[in-house]
């Protein structure tokens, strides 16, 4: 007997794409964020996403086939990452998962995650 995976216990990649979606509606509009994403369309973006989220919660493998390791801090080293972007980031993903109506199990899983890679993205204080 095989344990199920948190992907398949929220929806698989329906779920994450919803998540995905949501946020970037907040990210388009947001002065600070939408700079780092240097894209006129965030597409590929919400992919990128999509895919690293969907691997790292037990879906498929896709993201490092395309990408290899997510190397998370460094790909995120050439932009600006001060609290300031970190709470924007924080605010923009809460209202995200909190539109997936996920079972309080999976919301609080899902989100000591979030806020713990925001956390950790950090790379400087400079405003």
């Amino acid at each position: 007997m095989t344990e199920e995976s948190f992907f398949d216990a929220v929806g698989g990649h329906d779920t994450f794409v919803r998540l995905v979606d949501a946020f970037y509606d907040g990210v388009a509009d947001d002065p600070v964020l939408r700079p780092m994403y240097p894209e006129e369309d965030l597409g590929p973006a919400k992919e990128r996403l999509t895919l690293f989220l969907e691997q790292y919660w037990g879906g498929p493998t896709t993201y490092s086939q395309q990408r290899g390791h997510p190397r998370l801090r460094m790909r995120h080293a050439p932009f600006k990452v001060n609290p300031d972007a970190r709470d924007r980031w924080l605010a923009h993903m809460r209202t995200a998962v909190d539109s997936l109506g996920l079972a309080p199990i999976h919301e609080s899983q899902l989100w000591d995650y979030l806020e713990r890679a925001a956390f950790s993205m950090i790379n400087t204080f400079e405003d």
